[in-house]
């Protein structure tokens, strides 16, 4: 087949993505890995990155493919990278950017499947869901007064960190619980404290005042164990701290620490540093931890929605249009758009 070459990093992403390019005038390369979109054990070997970065246009990666700047820079023919995700936290992007090579992301299309997760966790953990449900199938006695007491969420404080969309979606959930909702995000956002009716506070502040924390703030070098021991120090003893952004802004080791030490009631995590988490991790010997392996954007709609996304994203930019969303806008001064098919 003619045309420019395209590889996708994984064999079991939703069909769309391959349909939409087998209408097009372009060859075709796929690894034949299938796995969770954020698991490096899935990635092609790096040997086969090398490889196809030479000879291909594009690329289609997941959240488990790493893309680093010495990649990148010994790529001949790669001019565009599409991910199947929001983040781009795997792929150097100021390096992509410098070489000319758009980077296409996945943003909005998952901010209500995360939210509801998160709305979800804090639930399970206030009320000891998960651990409930465990005592059950193990066939423990779970009806000793004071075991199974949980804490309400209707009337408490909720502090966001980080209110991006995805902050905002979680703002308006909880507002639907009649929690009283603050948040601290690198940008104030003044026109969504009136419109929800939240207020902002100083990072330490939130973590102080509220007895739920939700971090939603967006990957970056500045935000890497943004959640550390001085931090959860600050948190109520009572309080509960949900993560569906990324793993490494929670320092793990000070969250373990925290929860042996009663430093705070609680945590739910959908994100860790290591991934996948092993079985044998301390911190799943936590009752008072709810766990869930990365699932934020897991639902059939979604999941669909983010291959519509990106394939089409690429197919805009081999068409010479603006893709729909694209991470590096500053690249279209170093390499304007122009067709390709």
């Amino acid at each position: 087949m003619g045309g420019p070459c395209i590889f996708i990093s994984r064999s079991d992403l939703p069909s769309i993505i391959y349909a939409e390019l087998n209408k097009l005038s372009i060859e075709m390369r796929m690894w034949k890995g299938s796995g969770p979109m954020w698991s490096r054990q899935a990635s092609p070997p790096r040997e086969v990155w090398r490889e196809v970065f030479r000879e291909c246009t594009g690329a289609i990666v997941t959240l488990g493919d790493v893309i680093d700047a010495e990649l990148i820079n010994e790529a001949k023919n790669l001019i565009a990278i599409s991910t199947y995700s929001v983040g781009v936290d795997h792929i150097d992007v100021r390096a992509a950017t410098e070489k000319g090579i758009y980077v296409m992301h996945t943003p909005e299309v998952l901010v209500d499947a995360v939210a509801d997760l998160a709305m979800g966790l804090l639930i399970s953990l206030a009320r000891k869901i998960v651990l409930g449900d465990r005592l059950i199938r193990e066939g423990r006695i779970y009806d000793r007064w004071g075991w199974l007491l949980g804490s309400e969420v209707h009337g408490k404080t909720l502090g966001i960190i980080g209110l991006g969309n995805i902050g905002t979606a979680v703002a308006k959930r909880a507002r639907a619980f009649d929690m009283n909702v603050i948040y601290w995000s690198r940008t104030r956002k003044p026109h969504v404290e009136f419109a929800l009716g939240i207020q902002y506070r100083p990072l330490e502040a939130l973590l102080s005042e509220s007895d739920y924390v939700v971090i939603t703030i967006a990957a970056a070098p500045e935000t890497r164990h943004l959640i550390n021991e001085e931090r959860l120090r600050l948190m109520k003893r009572g309080a509960y701290l949900i993560n569906v952004a990324r793993g490494d802004i929670v320092d793990t080791n000070a969250l373990i620490k925290a929860l042996r030490d009663d430093w705070i009631a609680g945590a739910a995590l959908d994100v860790f540093e290591e991934e996948p988490l092993p079985a044998t991790h301390e911190l799943t010997k936590f009752d008072n931890v709810v766990l869930t392996p990365h699932i934020g954007s897991a639902t059939t709609e979604t999941r669909n929605r983010m291959a519509e996304v990106t394939v089409q994203n690429l197919i805009n930019f081999l068409m010479g249009k603006k893709p729909l969303y694209l991470a590096n806008p500053e690249v279209m001064n170093k390499r304007p758009l122009t067709p390709i098919i």
